[in-house]
């Protein structure tokens, strides 16, 4: 008998990182020591009394039952309340927070939500994969938004024809931006909202890095722009915050439609987040905060060391302001996919090409700052020996 996968999973984009990964399987095989740069997965411990309140949490025989779908309510007020302290936006925890599984099914799920066959999603380009294959398994017609340079890594909402405009029914957004690094200021945020409302365009906004920003720039949420919740909503993650990618727990919050849509989704996809989780993340949000500037400075001296090294290399990085990725353009002569083969086989340094993420990262590979200073003074000592033909 002959299976046959479904129609939209032939219409995903190439996954160029099996072949990435079929490399590194490889050379680990051979023995060889890699220097993994190309995963955004924190490389620090959760914090401990994040850890004790999952315990307590676990041990309470009433948390190994079927979690509320909407969460517990000392979540969602926990959520609002560190919401409201961070940016000023006051939310309604009973109807305008969802605890999530991770932010990312989330934005897997909000497509079903929302979109129906053959709605324009507005995508930017390069991008997080789950905006274009979430709008995909919907039956959504995902048009790119291209973050280019010139743009400031951007959307260019002039360059958005009136035809697609008024066509589309969603823009996803994400910023600080993986991968391009990018930031944005609240004034785009308020342009954005006047672009969408008028086009009546629903806005998902990816806030997954606010709290990974350096040099004391303080992101903004789209929510803060004047109207936004009329058409508008944001995810956020505990996963790169409090180091927690493994425990998947995020959130949703904004429009009640929104969020209610959202929320009826996942009441028949899955059974809400584990008891115990829920409680180590309200812990998170409402215990001590000290721990998250360490882990800013030590991402900045990662930074430092990583941006300063390749630019003494010849190559051409600007320094970010948030994130913990490093957006790096190519030497000339060099496209993302086979500079990211050359490092692997050559220097044995995993990175990411920016074409796995879209089209229009053609050009820059990407760099995680996730591996320890000593890792990546290796990893800079690997590149000196190459020469790529950096003038």
């Amino acid at each position: 008998m002959k299976i046959e996968i479904a129609e939209r999973l032939k219409k995903l984009p190439p996954y160029l990182f099996a072949e990435i990964d079929r490399v590194k399987r490889e050379l680990l095989a051979e023995g060889k020591k890699l220097i993994d740069l190309g995963v955004g997965d924190p490389d620090q411990p959760t914090p401990s009394h994040i850890i004790r309140a999952l315990e307590r949490g676990a041990k309470n025989p009433s948390s190994h039952r079927y979690a509320l779908d909407f969460g517990m309510g000392e979540l969602r007020e926990a959520v609002a309340a560190w919401y409201k302290s961070r940016f000023e936006v006051e939310l309604d925890p009973d109807r305008e927070v969802l605890p999530l599984l991770g932010s990312k099914e989330g934005i897997a799920n909000i497509s079903l939500a929302l979109i129906n066959p053959g709605d324009t999603v507005l995508v930017p380009n390069p991008a997080y994969p789950v905006y274009q294959a979430g709008a995909i398994f919907a039956g959504g017609d995902p048009v790119p938004m291209p973050l280019l340079k010139n743009n400031g890594f951007l959307p260019d909402l002039d360059a958005i024809g009136e035809k697609t405009a008024s066509k589309a029914k969603m823009m996803f957004l994400n910023y600080p931006n993986n991968p391009t690094t990018a930031v944005c200021e609240l004034e785009y945020f308020r342009q954005v909202a006047d672009f969408c409302r008028k086009q009546g365009i629903i806005v998902c906004h990816d806030a997954a890095y606010t709290e990974l920003a350096f040099d004391g720039f303080r992101p903004p949420s789209f929510l803060q722009a004047v109207g936004a919740r009329e058409m508008g909503m944001e995810f956020h993650s505990l996963s790169k915050t409090y180091n927690m990618t493994g425990w998947r727990v995020g959130f949703a919050l904004g429009n009640e439609e929104i969020i209610r849509g959202l929320s009826q989704v996942k009441s028949n996809i899955d059974s809400g987040i584990f008891r115990a989780v829920q409680i180590a993340a309200i812990e998170a949000l409402n215990g001590p905060q000290d721990f998250r500037n360490d882990m800013i400075e030590l991402y900045q001296k990662r930074r430092d060391l990583l941006v300063g090294g390749l630019n003494s290399l010849g190559w051409k990085v600007e320094k970010p302001k948030a994130t913990f990725f490093v957006w790096c353009a190519n030497p000339p002569g060099y496209d993302s996919a086979a500079l990211t083969g050359l490092l692997l086989e050559k220097a044995g340094i995993v990175t990411t090409p920016g074409v796995g993420l879209g089209r229009y990262g053609e050009g820059y590979i990407r760099m995680a700052l996730t591996r320890s200073e000593e890792e990546i003074a290796a990893a800079l000592e690997r590149l000196s020996a190459l020469d790529l033909g950096w003038d």
